[in-house]
């Protein structure tokens, strides 16, 4: 098995925004990230994630309401987490689109939220082996360390594996 550099991927979460707050996260130089939408679940129950999703060419604000979850979710208690990618330095703007979208995909294989069903069926690419997501603040229901080698089947084939001590 050929070795990979880890990208960790740090998101800083905050929330929860009720929708009619949405709107005012508008500032095309910090929000684009991910985002977490909770509500009522018919089977699952209440306050419960629905929907993770992402923007990147949008803002939260312009984005989160174009999806229309006063409509979805029809028990009215939708309640949004917006996550900023973080770190030490602002990547180029490719590098922090790419970051958004490996992030958003490998929360969404790993957490299954009920609406994101036709993302959740595809198996991680390979691009996802290599990513560690670190969740600060205010992330609610996300584990706080997702990490694309326990999700995806790399180490699936891992040559000698045994339970220490066998032989």
């Amino acid at each position: 098995m050929k070795s990979q550099q880890q990208v960790i991927i740090h998101i800083d979460w905050d929330g929860p925004y009720p929708l009619d707050q949405i709107k005012g996260l508008n500032d095309r130089k910090t929000e684009k990230g991910v985002y977490q939408v909770y509500g009522t679940h018919p089977v699952y129950g209440k306050d419960v994630l629905l929907y993770i999703g992402r923007t990147s060419d949008q803002t939260f604000g312009k984005r989160i309401l174009e999806e229309k979850w006063e409509y979805t979710n029809n028990y009215g208690d939708v309640k949004i987490y917006v996550g900023r990618l973080a770190g030490s330095t602002t990547p180029s703007n490719d590098t922090w689109v790419k970051e958004i979208d490996l992030a958003e995909r490998l929360l969404i294989y790993s957490h299954k939220p009920a609406f994101n069903s036709m993302s959740i069926q595809t198996i991680p690419h390979q691009d996802l082996h290599n990513i560690h997501i670190l969740n600060w603040g205010l992330f609610n229901q996300l584990m706080p360390e997702v990490s694309g080698l326990r999700w995806t089947k790399i180490l699936d084939n891992m040559p000698n594996y045994e339970v220490y001590g066998e032989h």
